[in-house]
């Protein structure tokens, strides 16, 4: 076995790659390459064959590695080699390594003495080597030979660069001792990439073969020709050895027993050889390896604590435990309970950025979409009339009618006021679905009781149908009421006398002047011709819309007075993403420019809502049907007695006061009756009843049974959270255990320089 140093940081690097492959991760240590870098025959490949214990690299005279090796080793319990261009099989003799290795140079380089920078990769696997690279390199020549061609030095050298110059590439710099070291081909190129000398460590080879009466002495004591690392002579086999099969262990010894009996060399023989150049790389693997530790550490304590709340609920977990069932839900309804409060009443912690609450959702169905809706039943104007018409003369039957009869008011604001059921039931079926999203969202949290959560939803949605029912009951009992009663002395309504001395235009009451009622950005819709779509800061008053560059609000476009302005719905476009209401002039002039209307775009469908309730708070409505000035219609549609037409007109300004005071206490009721009956109610049933229904439901530990996937997500987070606890234990460890050595201080390597 050749490699004794290294085999003392294998149980670490298993320890830690067991550690982060038990939670499913790489333990990205990153290792550094050892290249060995040398002239021909200088003894790089025989340096390699110790790290792994086991001959199987080409040898000979002159450029035997003509391609790069890149050799990986692989701590594993068989031993075996594998070839990346032969896939698949596996290499038990290592002779016939060496055999494919030659085998495969030729294939590329031909049988001459050519190189080529395509690399063979070879992975040898055993229980006796670290995961490292290694990179067996050709050796460095001046001189052309054979079928070489001219430029093979700088070819060779180009391929050396290419692996040497990555930071974490170790390099041996072999140079045999029986050669001028000055200028030595191996330190000059090391030097050109690693000048401050981290990665260089010097290789003396061949120091069996130095001339009798001389020595590597002060070489090997770093005095002549210093490196910063050092030297370290190595004795390798020789080729008669290696022909002879002598064994790497033999060799070993062979190596040591030279070390220790010469003279020059026996009181450092300690520093030199095979096991303390292996000892030396395993301190540097080291040293990497206690560098890398901290942002390990750090990765793997983050882990932690992302999973240490969820892990908290698990923790102690007991599935023998008979109350755990029990308390699971009890607390389970409970959190439910308070989530839907949350939801609904709203909620200073943690507060949803990205979308409405169900609250907020029914707070906009309440102050916006239903107001709309309300002023949005169209009155057909010309019908209206006709049917006023027709029951002032029904009322007066044979006699004509001097005054204008109460009763033909009545007939016709009970007719108005039955067309409010329809926004009204509209408004609890919206209310309706947003509290069903929000009991469909708060039952989220119980998805590991799939029956539990099932059953949940299912009584709370009945209990809200329950009340739907009674809610609308209500609703249409509070229209009943005003429809039987049409109190004519409430002191918002106008009045007989003030009915017929009234204008037949509507006078807009219109919140306090120059009150600011919304800002914010819409787009103007223009055809391309008249200058494109443009986005605009708006800003709505109670007396004009003006639009600005931006929100600075420095900047004015343009002001348009709301005067006669009404609103229109515009169809969306078809390839339009926004969404389009329109505003236009009642008396047929320019809104803008030359335009009759201007179409403004929102983003949603809720954005378009929200500014037709801001331009209603303004007095800005919804378009009706203007039919006053329509002549077409049936000859008895409107009489030519202009007593008649007197008597149309006050009813018709006494209907538009009294439907206004209806939709009012309609508007302020609305909200309270669906809180009270249904929100308020479900909210009461959830905290009181809902446990008990559950109780009554069926069996409670068919209830609280977990998914399967529940389970097995709280299986892995458990073992993913020991796993870790174990791994930053075990970093622990190798950080107490592990002895890192200080990086030498820098030596005088001029030397080296001088030498090129």
């Amino acid at each position: 076995m050749g490699n004794r140093g290294m085999e003392d940081l294998i149980p670490l690097i298993n320890k830690l790659q067991d550690a982060f492959s038990s939670i499913g991760q790489s333990c990205n240590l990153d290792l550094p390459q050892i290249a060995v870098v040398g002239g021909q025959s200088a003894g790089k490949s025989s340096v390699l064959e110790n790290f792994v214990g086991k001959d199987f690299l080409p040898r000979g005279s002159g450029i035997v590695t003509r391609r790069p090796l890149i050799l990986q080793l692989v701590n594993n319990i068989a031993e075996y080699a594998e070839f990346l261009h032969c896939k698949g099989r596996k290499f038990v003799d290592f002779d016939e390594v060496r055999a494919e290795i030659e085998a495969e140079t030729d294939r590329i380089t031909g049988s001459n003495k050519g190189i080529s920078p395509i690399p063979i990769n070879l992975r040898v696997y055993s229980p006796h080597v670290l995961n490292l690279t290694l990179i067996d390199l050709p050796g460095m020549t001046k001189v052309a030979v054979g079928d070489q061609p001219v430029d093979i030095e700088h070819q060779i050298r180009d391929m050396l660069l290419q692996f040497i110059t990555k930071e974490s590439c170790l390099i041996l710099a072999v140079t045999p001792a029986n050669t001028d070291l000055a200028n030595s081909d191996a330190l000059k190129i090391a030097k050109e990439v690693d000048p401050q000398g981290l990665r260089t460590i010097g290789v003396i080879t061949k120091l069996d073969l130095m001339d009798e009466g001389t020595d590597a002495k002060d070489i090997l004591e770093n005095k002549l020709l210093p490196l910063r690392r050092g030297y370290i002579g190595v004795v390798n086999r020789s080729q008669k050895d290696i022909d002879g099969k002598k064994d790497i262990r033999a060799a070993l010894a062979a190596e040591r027993k030279f070390f220790l009996s010469h003279p020059a060399y026996r009181h450092m023989a300690e520093r030199m050889g095979t096991p303390h150049l292996q000892k030396t790389l395993n301190q540097q693997l080291t040293n990497h390896i206690r560098d890398t530790l901290p942002g390990l550490r750090s990765k793997l304590q983050s882990q932690l604590l992302s999973l240490e709340k969820e892990v908290e609920e698990y923790k102690n977990f007991r599935p023998d435990d008979p109350t755990r069932k029990t308390k699971a839900l009890l607390q389970m309804v409970q959190q439910f309970g308070v989530d839907f409060e949350k939801c609904i009443e709203g909620s200073g912690d943690q507060v949803d950025t990205n979308e409405l609450s169900g609250g907020a959702k029914i707070n906009r169905i309440f102050h916006e979409h239903f107001p709309y809706e309300l002023v949005k039943i169209v009155f057909d104007e010309k019908e209206l009339r006709r049917e006023i018409s027709h029951a002032i003369k029904n009322v007066h039957g044979v006699r004509t009618g001097l005054f204008t009869p109460d009763l033909a008011f009545e007939a016709i604001v009970k007719k108005q006021i039955v067309k409010l059921k329809t926004p009204c039931l509209k408004c609890i079926d919206l209310v309706i679905q947003e509290l069903i999203n929000t009991v469909r969202q708060c039952t989220n949290k119980l998805g590991s009781y799939p029956r539990l959560r099932e059953e949940t939803e299912r009584i709370v949605t009945t209990y809200i149908r329950e009340r739907e029912g009674k809610t609308k009951d209500q609703v249409l009992l509070l229209i009943d009421i005003e429809l039987s009663y049409i109190n004519t002395n409430h002191e918002d309504f106008i009045g007989f006398a003030n009915a017929q001395q009234r204008n037949t235009a509507v006078n807009k009451k219109r919140a306090i002047p120059n009150q600011v009622i919304r800002k914010g950005w819409l787009t103007i819709n223009i055809s391309i011709m008249k200058g494109g779509s443009k986005e605009y800061w708006f800003v709505l008053t109670a007396e004009s819309l003006s639009w600005y560059k931006d929100e600075e609000e420095k900047e004015k476009k343009y002001m348009l007075p709301l005067d006669n302005l009404k609103l229109r719905d515009v169809e969306k476009g078809f390839m339009s993403t926004k969404h389009i209401f329109a505003i236009f002039n009642t008396e047929h002039r320019n809104v803008y420019k030359d335009l009759h209307q201007i179409e403004l775009a929102c983003n949603s469908q809720d954005d378009v809502d929200s500014w037709k309730a801001s331009f209603l708070r303004a007095g800005v409505y919804p378009e009706k049907d203007q039919t006053e000035n329509d002549e077409a219609g049936p000859v008895d549609t409107l009489s030519m007695d202009p007593q008649l037409e007197r008597q149309v007109e006050t009813i018709r300004n006494l209907v538009d006061s009294y439907i206004g005071i209806i939709n009012k206490s309609i508007r302020d009721l609305m909200p309270k009756t669906i809180m009270h009956l249904m929100i308020n109610s479900a909210k009461d049933f959830i905290h009181s009843e809902l446990l008990a229904y559950l109780y009554s439901s069926g069996d409670q530990n068919s209830l609280m049974e977990e998914s399967a996937d529940q389970a097995q997500r709280r299986d892995e987070m458990l073992r993913m959270y020991h796993a870790l606890k174990e791994a930053l234990h075990i970093i622990g460890d190798i950080s107490t255990t592990t002895i890192s050595t200080p990086v030498p201080p820098p030596v005088n390597d001029t030397w080296i320089q001088e030498a090129r």
